[in-house]
């Protein structure tokens, strides 16, 4: 049982390292505040466990079953993304830099509040199928032989989410110890630029994946 969940645990910080929109959008949200940033991981978090919920009840099954399902939260994940990379961009022109060349706070984060920046990362997350179809691979592949298996994928997701919390949440205290140098109006507006574009980039791709 504990090699298993070593092998998790290995597994999970793979995937938390491979970059993808949930990273940028969580850096994103961070160069504005760590509580925003926080936060948004508690959301995407809350998706991956919704996900790892449904997989582990099977309906996830239906995805992979329906190309109507797929392709319909494929278009509102694309749509979600290409938004956000917009609104991105459009801050990135917004910021402006005093004499001494720290970014005055008049770019917003996507979220204004902070039920908004957790709704962002949930929204984020639960609008790509590809998590979904993924969760319903990955938990099964560690569920031990002769256990329960509801309750173990369940187990697992909620493991999942919260070692995600704590791997993320570095993210959002490094990017809050760089806050001297990222707050510089140049830097700012380059990081703004580069994460709108990669949002956008990537929502365009999930359209056009077939």
């Amino acid at each position: 049982m504990l090699s298993t969940l070593l092998a998790f645990l290995g597994a999970c910080t793979l995937i938390a390292a491979s970059p993808g929109p949930s990273t940028v959008l969580i850096v994103r949200q961070s160069l504005h505040s760590r509580r925003a940033g926080f936060l948004t991981v508690l959301g995407n978090e809350t998706g991956v466990f919704i996900w790892g919920v449904v997989a582990a009840f099977g309906l996830t099954a239906l995805l992979t079953a329906s190309q109507l399902a797929y392709d319909a939260i494929r278009i509102v994940g694309a749509v979600v993304l290409i938004v956000f990379g917009v609104q991105t961009l459009l801050a990135a022109r917004r910021v402006k830099g005093d004499a001494s060349g720290v970014a005055e706070p008049d770019a917003p984060a996507v979220g204004h509040s902070g039920w908004s920046s957790y709704r962002a990362g949930l929204l984020l997350n639960l609008a790509n199928p590809k998590a979904a179809v993924f969760a319903l691979s990955f938990l099964p592949q560690f569920v031990p032989a002769g256990a329960p298996e509801l309750p173990t994928m369940v187990a697992l997701a909620a493991i999942w989410a919260v070692f995600e919390i704590g791997y993320y949440g570095l993210y959002v205290w490094f990017v809050g110890r760089m806050k001297a140098i990222l707050s510089r109006a140049g830097v700012r507006r380059r990081l703004e630029q580069v994460s709108g574009g990669v949002l956008l980039l990537l929502g365009v791709r999930m359209a056009l994946d077939a």
